[in-house]
């Protein structure tokens, strides 16, 4: 009975960290085209998912029966299967919520299932001197594991493929200037789009369905009538929409799509969330009601069906639409896949690697070869058809453009909706999360949305998120394995101590998600404003040097603390600081190209120094962060500490660079450029200082005192690296100072 509370306990987060990866499969088109709000986006999502839900029931068996034979395990074996289940697809779903990377709720499920049974298979085995491992396969229903497995990995090629193939057919048809075709061809295409998606939907994905049977007379036999007919009148419809309306009919569709792909997800993914507490359920009621003792009730009755209560499949939808209106996972998740899929440049989420250059160079020379061989007159008018239009937007409106056109959000949502249906249609597990994910990717590839400037990082992010796919099946084999052992061998000890352990772990990835986000929404040096103004400029590059100034005057400080008590733990945080601090400095040069865009054309000056600004900027950092990485190594290297009078003299330098670094921070942030001159006037003593430390240590070295040439190695190196901070502070402030100057003479500010 705490089994199956605890179960039930379980089902319920399992929604919630299962729907927030999830989620951003059905959402990402609509939210990555923006011809919809986010509150009409959730409102049709909630609808569909309320409706898929209900129709889920028959998509449960896979849980009971799909990946072993029920009938080999006892009951109390197999809620120990159960129990091991939840606990690791909760942990591994949440560990990749908060990666904010999109994972496979079906694939972490069946190899969930997979993992415990196998693990019990092999106890039940090891004490059973007349059975061996050859016996295995009494246990575990391979045939139809390895038919759900294939079919999974299976789908990654299909859904690529078929959404490449569609999205290169629409574009090569109706072209970047969609809206200037006739009205007859954007009506003809929602006929299409809309049919499939109603056909495969509400008939298909009805199939597998209690409800099948009370209107199969009505569609089996009729598939070519239902289907013309469809078509006739969705595209009669979509006609009279756009000419006699003016409704843009890519809405309608993406509305539509939207919630036949919630409905899809819903029917074929609840079983991954409440599938196995269903069982249990199930179980537990058979075993009550035969009276035999748990260790000995065989669970033979999980093999025949078993209707899911409606009520209940209702209550799990009306948890899933709660979680994507609530659940700011979701959110982090869904940037990912929009990230890779969007049409224009910008900041690249993934570093690319030796693979992705691989492929890169490999389709570069493919394309190179297909254009040798292609006529002129087809290249010329396929080029036509790939010609952005020119948006002019005002300036301020630059950086709200979608991610991809309606065209695309379509073929996404089409495909998708279709190839998830259909597996429901045959009761077999299909990850949408794989799904959607590779159709998006296939149908930017034919948008080329990944050209040369972005290839090698988006075909690096696709890699990324495919080895996670393969990690989710080997982390969930072994975790709900090694959970099995662990319970079989504490029992009700080890369950408490699971639960305990998980419930941590949740609480603790909430509070760092929270933190995360605080930290994100404070951080003011890598979310750069829309600068279109002078003024504009000198705001923000003012908050950019007080920010940073203010860091690295305490990481200066802390390396110089560290490294004088020989902290190694507290040296490599400090260094890990360091190089976050580096990347958002990093992260503001890459947008550089979108700034200068973004201002006047008589700001031609501004962006000069804006630009000298942003160079600064990173010397400084630079600076800082070999002083880190050094100082870190040394004491890594379990290298002498410095003598006394080493750190004495760092400690010096410490002190007036802070007093220096708070003055200036100090000076930015209350926009009181006119101490800028005092500043510079004063920074001679610093410089001095720093001069007369690299004679004390020459004469060290030439003096009786023993010297290591370890310390020495870093002491002047930081020394020296001291002395390159403090000239780009410098060089900073100088250029700071004639460009305020020069606009004030102007009379520009």
């Amino acid at each position: 009975m705490f089994m199956l509370i605890a179960l039930v306990a379980l089902a319920i987060i399992d929604l919630v960290v299962g729907v927030s990866n999830d989620a951003v499969n059905f959402l990402n088109s609509a939210i990555g085209s923006k011809l919809l709000s986010m509150k009409t986006i959730l409102i049709v999502a909630s609808i569909g998912i309320l409706v898929g839900a209900v129709f889920s029931s028959g998509m449960m068996e896979v849980a009971r029966k799909g990946i072993f034979n029920p009938g080999t395990f006892t009951f109390d074996e197999i809620m120990i299967i159960f129990m091991s289940v939840m606990v690791a697809d909760i942990l591994l779903l949440d560990f990749f919520n908060t990666l904010g990377m999109p994972t496979s709720t079906t694939v972490s499920i069946v190899f969930d299932l997979l993992g415990a049974a196998v693990a019990m298979a092999l106890l039940k085995i090891s004490v059973n001197d007349s059975q061996t491992l050859s016996d295995l396969g009494q246990y575990i229903n391979s045939e139809k594991a390895i038919t759900i497995i294939f079919g999974i990995l299976l789908s990654v090629v299909v859904a690529f493929s078929i959404g490449a193939i569609v999205q290169f057919i629409s574009r090569t048809l109706l072209s970047f200037n969609f809206e200037k075709k006739p009205k007859i061809y954007l009506a003809l295409f929602s006929g299409i789009a809309l049919t499939a998606i109603t056909y495969f939907i509400f008939m298909k994905g009805l199939k597998g369905t209690a409800y099948y049977a009370d209107i199969k007379h009505y569609l089996e036999g009729n598939e070519v009538y239902i289907i013309a007919g469809s078509f006739a009148v969705w595209t009669a419809l979509s006609y009279i929409i756009i000419t006699s309306f003016k409704i843009n009919i890519f809405k309608i569709i993406i509305a539509v799509g939207t919630f036949s792909l919630a409905l899809a997800f819903a029917g074929n993914d609840l079983v991954n969330f409440i599938g196995v507490p269903m069982a249990a359920w199930n179980s537990f009621e058979a075993w009550k009601a035969s009276g035999v003792a748990a260790v000995d009730f065989n669970m033979g009755v999980l093999a025949g069906k078993v209707p899911t209560p409606p009520i209940l499949l209702l209550g799990a939808g009306l948890i899933m639409v709660l979680t994507i209106w609530f659940s700011s996972k979701s959110r982090k998740v869904s940037e990912t896949e929009i990230n890779l899929a969007r049409q224009d440049e910008g900041h690249e989420k993934f570093q690319p690697n030796a693979l992705s250059r691989i492929v890169v160079r490999f389709s570069l020379g493919l394309s190179q070869g297909f254009d040798y061989i292609m006529p002129d007159n087809v290249k010329n008018k396929l080029e036509k058809q790939y010609e952005k239009p020119v948006v002019n937007l005002p300036r301020k409106k630059i950086y709200e453009l979608p991610a991809f056109d309606a065209i695309r959000a379509t073929t996404n949502l089409m495909v998708a909706g279709i190839l998830i249906s259909i597996a429901t249609s045959y009761k077999l597990p299909l990850s949408t999360t794989y799904v959607t994910f590779m159709v998006a990717m296939g149908t930017s590839l034919a948008d080329r949305a990944w050209d040369r400037e972005s290839a090698v990082y988006r075909v690096a992010g696709v890699f990324n998120v495919i080895g996670g796919w393969f990690m989710t099946a080997v982390i969930a084999f072994s975790f709900s394995a090694l959970i099995t052992y662990l319970i079989h061998i504490g029992r009700m000890t080890s369950i408490a101590i699971i639960l305990i352990l998980l419930f941590s772990i949740l609480i603790r990835n909430v509070i760092k998600h929270r933190n995360e986000k605080k930290a994100e929404a404070e951080k003011r040096v890598v979310n750069r404003a829309e600068l279109l103004t002078v003024h504009g400029i000198i705001e923000e590059t003012s908050d950019h040097i007080s920010e940073v100034v203010n860091r690295v005057n305490k990481l200066y400080s802390n390396v110089v603390n560290d490294l004088s008590r020989q902290d190694l733990n507290k040296l490599k945080k400090t260094d890990k600081h360091v190089s976050k601090l580096n990347d958002e400095v990093d992260t503001l040069k890459e947008g550089a190209f979108y700034f200068i865009k973004s201002l006047d054309e008589s700001s031609v000056e501004a962006s000069r120094f804006y630009l000298m600004v942003l160079g600064y900027l990173q010397d400084i950092s630079q600076s800082i962060s070999y002083i880190s990485k050094a100082s870190y190594k040394h004491v890594n290297n379990n290298h002498k500490n410095l003598k006394k009078s080493q750190i004495r003299d760092l400690k010096m330098i410490d002190d007036q660079l802070s007093e220096m670094l708070t003055d200036i921070e100090k000076t930015f942030a209350d926009r009181k450029f006119e101490n800028i001159g005092k500043i510079i006037d004063e920074k001679q003593e610093l410089y001095d200082h720093v001069s007369q430390s690299i004679e004390k240590q020459i004469n060290r070295i030439r003096s009786e005192e023993k010297s290591s040439a370890k310390n020495t190695t870093l002491y002047f190196g930081n020394i020296l690296e001291t002395k390159d901070l403090i000239q780009a502070i410098m060089n900073l402030l100088e250029l700071f100072r004639e460009f305020d100057m020069n606009l004030k003479k102007e009379h520009i500010i």
